[in-house]
């Protein structure tokens, strides 16, 4: 269980930070048992004893810098080999990626590496800055951020699964770097995160706003996350139209329950600047592909073209607008 380690790794990390980063380490302890503890979720224990069965692997080259991110090594047998692969499974599906794990590649179910291609030429210089990813996956994007000289990366997702898939990848960049990674992975929603942080120097929010039920509130949560001037990122479901307009589905969009608004652009711009945003700015708009969302090995279940009309991918099962995503960026 690294749940020792992680404790010592993060609530150190916090408590030394001369910021109010200090005062959230200072509880995080007690909030992180409450949530990490926690067996009630059938298959908790299963990606526990996963985690558990991953190789220890001598002479890693560990590289995070490129679209698959991946860990090579000489040393590893065919039993390591094994034993790897047959842990990786056990912690599928695999959403967010894609990974290679010393031979065995996963393909993941998102190309998240596009994602990463369309935003990252137009978000700040991110060395040395204090990171928030916001619903963070299995910490793909995290990763990134990292390589691209992010002095802390901290990601917050519910997602316990998430949890054990960013846990494996950082076991081995640790063994390949043989030092602590400034990254950390925090179960739980930002609901749960101390409000008025005010330390971070870049938040990102992508593919979250449209899950919340007040976007608002979600909103206001990034900007106070930040420090004065600091940069938001946010990604989210859009629809095409004017300023005022807003899709709130009947029931289901896209197969999924809890989705509540995709806003205009301009909506979601003027959103933005009445909880505080200055500079607004939309850098990218693209549909979501086949291509970019699809079923694998590593991820069986449907998957987005089970969700569009079968004869017309301009729209949901449901009939709404095919996904939209835009990128939006601004500054407190």
């Amino acid at each position: 269980m690294p749940f020792s380690e992680f404790y010592q790794d993060l609530i150190s990390d916090l408590k030394n930070d001369d910021s109010r980063l200090k005062i959230w380490g200072e509880q995080l302890e007690a909030q992180l048992a409450e949530v990490l503890v926690d067996q009630t979720h059938g298959d908790m224990q299963a990606w526990s004893e996963a985690f558990k069965q991953l190789p220890n692997i001598e002479n890693i080259n560990a590289n995070i810098n490129q679209d698959t991110l991946s860990f090579e090594s000489a040393l590893v047998s065919d039993g390591q080999s094994q034993a790897l692969l047959s842990a990786l499974q056990s912690l599928k599906p695999w959403r967010k990626g894609p990974f290679d794990f010393f031979g065995h590649h996963i393909e993941t179910e998102w190309h998240s590496d596009w994602k990463w291609q369309r935003i990252s030429p137009h978000i700040s210089d991110l060395k040395n800055r204090k990171v928030l990813d916001v619903g963070c996956g299995s910490g793909y994007h995290m990763w990134r951020m990292l390589a691209q000289g992010a002095s802390r990366v901290i990601g917050v997702d519910p997602s316990k699964l998430f949890f054990w898939q960013f846990e494996a990848v950082k076991k081995y960049l640790k063994a390949a770097r043989n030092e602590n990674v400034p990254a950390h992975f925090l179960p739980f929603k930002m609901e749960d995160v101390p409000p008025n942080l005010r330390v971070f120097d870049t938040v990102f929010s992508m593919g979250v706003l449209y899950h919340r039920r007040s976007p608002i509130e979600h909103l206001a949560e990034l900007y106070n996350a930040l420090r004065a001037g600091g940069e938001v990122v946010l990604e989210t479901l859009v629809v095409e139209g004017e300023l005022g307009q807003v899709l709130m589905p009947e029931d289901r969009y896209a197969m999924m329950r809890n989705v509540w608004f995709l806003p205009t652009v301009d909506t979601l711009s003027l959103w933005m600047r009445r909880v505080g945003f200055k500079d607004v700015k939309v850098v990218e708009q693209n549909y979501t592909s086949i291509e970019e969302q699809r079923t694998t090995d590593w991820m069986e279940y449907n998957s987005l073209k089970d969700f569009l009309d079968p004869n017309d991918h301009t729209k949901t099962a449901e009939g709404y607008p095919a996904p939209l995503r835009a990128t939006l960026i601004a500054r407190t």
